[in-house]
């Protein structure tokens, strides 16, 4: 047996790589996947799917089927898709089930859409998630930070970058600064880019750089509730609803009233109004 070591290796390694492809394909067969049309690399940029789906979440039971979505991203014509719309309505994972299905794509693999048809990526750069590295000094900005310098000094014109957020966790207006240049950065550089955000200001980069389009996640409003319809269409977003998030997390119900007071003064403006509004608070004594 030690003589054929070689050998048995080997032949470890095809039955592994059969292993993977039988996966492979019995998940499309069983889950509806296509097989993509595949460009080169030096090719005109395209990416461009119909029907796409996230291979895992689409199979987890939340009620409610999963909504397919489209996109069309083409480095001549336009490059970069903003994002905006509510929090929990599905920016993220549009925007995650991309970047799968682009990497299965590219590993031989057939997608979870109707139609996919993209030019090779030569890396996927992804900026999503809160955390921190406490360890190393690093706070959730900081990472975050470091995590955007690395995708700005490595990416290409050939690659893919997913931004979710980008230029949070700081002053609002320094958020806004940093993302703003962030995002004309990788314009010039001609990424294909997706990149979600709460900053309604950065769809104004639309108006001035001509391959930039704005998309949003539509919602349904009645009365005083907000159905997420999940459903990706040109446009933009011009509230984030987050008091409503808030509220279906169980925050208690003062709270949620207080914020939307806040709230419709800061949008008015004001936000002395909102400090001079405030209810009294009762402070304990030391005794208590």
């Amino acid at each position: 047996i030690t003589a054929e070591t070689s050998r048995v290796q080997a032949s470890a390694r095809l039955v592994a790589e059969l292993d993977v492809f039988a996966g492979l394909a019995t998940a499309a067969e069983h889950q509806g996947y296509v097989r993509p049309t595949l460009h080169a690399l030096d090719a005109p940029r395209v990416l461009q799917f119909k029907g796409s789906r996230h291979p895992v979440i689409e199979r987890i039971d939340f009620g409610e089927p999963f909504v397919p979505n489209d996109l069309e991203l083409d480095g001549n014509s336009w490059r970069i898709m903003l994002i905006t719309g509510p929090n929990m309505a599905g920016k993220s994972t549009y925007m995650r089930q991309i970047a799968l299905n682009v990497l299965m794509a590219q590993i031989g693999s057939f997608v979870p859409a109707d139609v996919a048809e993209l030019s090779l990526s030569d890396r996927i750069f992804t900026r999503v998630g809160a955390s921190d590295n406490l360890s190393l000094g690093q706070s959730t900005f900081m990472l975050e930070m470091n995590e955007a310098a690395a995708i700005l000094h490595n990416a290409t014109e050939h690659s893919l970058v997913i931004l979710d957020e980008i230029g949070r966790g700081t002053s609002t207006f320094d958020g806004i600064s940093i993302a703003w240049a962030i995002v004309e950065h990788l314009y010039q550089l001609g990424a294909l880019t997706l990149c979600a955000t709460h900053y309604h200001e950065l769809t104004k980069l639309a108006e001035t750089l001509p391959r930039i389009r704005n998309y949003t996640v539509s919602v349904a409003e009645e009365n005083d509730n907000v159905i997420f319809l999940h459903r990706i269409v040109p446009g933009m977003a011009t509230r984030s609803y987050g008091v409503h998030v808030a509220q279906l997390a169980g925050l208690p119900r003062d709270i949620i009233t207080r914020a939307w007071e806040v709230l419709s003064n800061l949008e008015q403006g004001s936000i002395n109004a909102s400090f001079s509004e405030q209810p009294s608070l009762a402070i304990p004594s030391a005794s208590n």
